[in-house]
């Protein structure tokens, strides 16, 4: 799907990573251009040059490989302030897309790499979702659906500093590619654990813990 995507007007954006009050000093600050993508517009496609260091502002970002059979694995989700499309080779290795209608800071990677800082917060960032990746794959290999499901709200609930109530940025089904599951096990699951009033669920995209810490309590 082409990109539509509107350019405002070139500036030096920055959108600090707050957690508990206090800045992120690994935050990157992105020189560049602002763009708003449309929901499901492409923002780049796998095997594209990598010329190009995105950072969210507003919205939510998806990234995802199609495998050989046709299916898509979803590899990560980007939520304001999140940096993405670090590639260590020349190519793109996965596509992404937005999620939502999304603002996002476009800057030259060249510009990035000058900056030994801003190179080095970068990097930093690019360690922390190497890790994120590893427990993802652990998460995957290792934990049964429920327990996938359940670690995945707690963990989105954790970075969008949601507490115990937020909005899903994404779909039931790209919960489902991005965990592993069929949307139908997805959809069950919830629906299970909203019967077991471990979550409340209003609508689709809504999300409450009445009971965090049982909810934990399925994952350790």
């Amino acid at each position: 799907m082409q990109a539509q995507a509107y350019a405002l007007k070139s500036t030096a954006i920055r959108a600090p990573a707050i957690r508990n009050g206090v800045e992120d000093r690994d935050d990157v600050t992105l020189i560049g251009v602002a763009k708003t993508y449309h929901r499901e517009c492409e923002i780049f496609g796998e095997g594209d040059a990598a010329d190009f260091v995105y950072k969210v502002i507003s919205g939510a970002v998806r990234s995802f490989r199609l495998l050989s059979d046709g299916r898509r694995q979803i590899t990560h989700f980007y939520l304001p302030g999140d940096v993405f499309g670090v590639e260590f080779g020349k190519e793109r290795r996965a596509g992404a897309e937005a999620l939502s209608d999304a603002v996002v800071v476009v800057s030259r990677r060249s510009a990035v790499a000058a900056d030994f800082d801003q190179s080095m917060r970068l990097w930093r960032q690019a360690v922390r979702e190497l890790q994120r990746s590893e427990d993802h794959a652990l998460t995957l290999g290792r934990r049964s659906a429920t327990e996938r499901i359940v670690s995945f709200l707690l963990d989105l609930a954790d970075r969008l500093d949601a507490d115990d109530e937020f909005e899903l940025p994404m779909t039931r089904q790209d919960i489902a590619d991005y965990l592993g599951l069929t949307i139908e096990t997805v959809s069950r699951t919830m629906t299970q654990l909203q019967a077991d009033r471990l979550i409340q669920l209003q609508g689709c995209r809504r999300v409450r813990f009445p009971r965090r810490g049982a909810l934990e309590e399925l994952c350790e």
